[in-house]
């Protein structure tokens, strides 16, 4: 049985399904944007991409999340 996924990973399956690429082509992504803030990071995904807000926020947020946690 698979353990049930929470919060912005949750999102993961139907980003890679709706964008094409795996989450971890939109993760160099937002790298590369360097340091400027979460919202410019979500609102590039949206104006360059034509990403939904919840998804372009699920990727911004849960890497803000994993590089404060390392």
């Amino acid at each position: 049985m698979t353990e049930k996924v929470y919060g912005p990973a949750s999102y993961f399956p139907s980003i890679e399904k709706k964008y094409g690429h795996p989450v971890a082509y939109w993760f160099e992504i937002v790298r590369a944007l360097g340091d400027i803030k979460h919202m410019e990071k979500v609102n590039h995904l949206k104006e360059t991409y034509a990403m939904g807000h919840g998804h372009a926020n699920a990727i911004v947020g849960y890497l803000k999340a994993k590089d404060e946690a390392e």
